[in-house]
């Protein structure tokens, strides 16, 4: 068994002085801004990944004190190796994966953090459970958790599950935050790749009054004269 200063020696050994800088502006670290106070040493995903890989079998205790860590990139190896777990974890294991990750969500505090993470572990666990505490989680003051809340249905719709995804859409229709109008156009989106029609049907009702952002992103895929008319007010 390996432990949360096993990966965390083995992460610090690739670190980058170079891209940690790039990584720092990127992520939005500078004083006001919504990763300040977070620390990066420049280690990219896939290289993070590739290291997680050799440390699988690391106790879930000691992936919560790596999740607590100051460092980006250490929350990222514990959440990946997070992910990978529960992808071959019986029943109570993923709850108790479920759980921890939920009971962590201050430290899951950048948007690549619930990207790379949420619809694996809080989508995957719900999927076939009561979904109310995505809603919970969707009514939050931290944007994280409302990240979190859109994201992990992320799972859903890639069989085809819309109407979480469309209801929580409504819950943060005109949230401020622009991390949280990204998300949702990203999933409405998503929505759209697989039912074009169900996306048109919420959005023309409601393209009107969106934020512009989360407008933009619902309709990327969509012709120009079909954009042109939804970015009308």
């Amino acid at each position: 068994m390996h432990t949360a200063q096993d990966i965390e020696q083995a992460i610090r050994a690739a670190a980058n002085p170079d891209k940690a800088k790039t990584l720092s502006g990127f992520f939005k670290t500078g004083k006001g801004e919504y990763g300040e106070q977070d620390i990066f040493i420049g280690i990219p995903v896939p290289m993070t990944r590739s290291i997680v890989k050799q440390y699988l079998d690391t106790p879930l205790d000691q992936l919560e004190i790596l999740l607590h860590n100051p460092v980006h990139e250490l929350r990222m190896a514990a959440l990946l190796c997070m992910v990978e777990q529960f992808k071959k974890a019986d029943a109570n294991r993923r709850e108790a994966i479920y759980h921890t990750y939920l009971s962590n969500t201050a430290y899951i505090n950048n948007w690549d953090l619930v990207d790379l993470s949420a619809a694996q572990i809080v989508g995957g666990y719900l999927e076939e459970q009561d979904h109310t505490p995505l809603y919970r989680l969707a009514q939050s003051s931290l944007i994280w958790e409302q990240r979190i809340s859109i994201v992990s249905t992320w799972q859903w719709i890639r069989k085809g599950r819309f109407d979480d995804t469309l209801a929580i859409a409504d819950i943060l229709l005109y949230n401020k935050h622009d991390l949280i109008r990204k998300a949702v156009g990203w999933m409405l989106r998503e929505v759209g790749k697989k039912d074009k029609i169900r996306l048109c049907t919420f959005l023309d009702t409601r393209y009107r009054d969106m934020p512009r952002t989360m407008l933009r992103y619902a309709i990327e895929k969509f012709s120009p004269e079909e954009r042109r008319h939804y970015m009308q007010k």
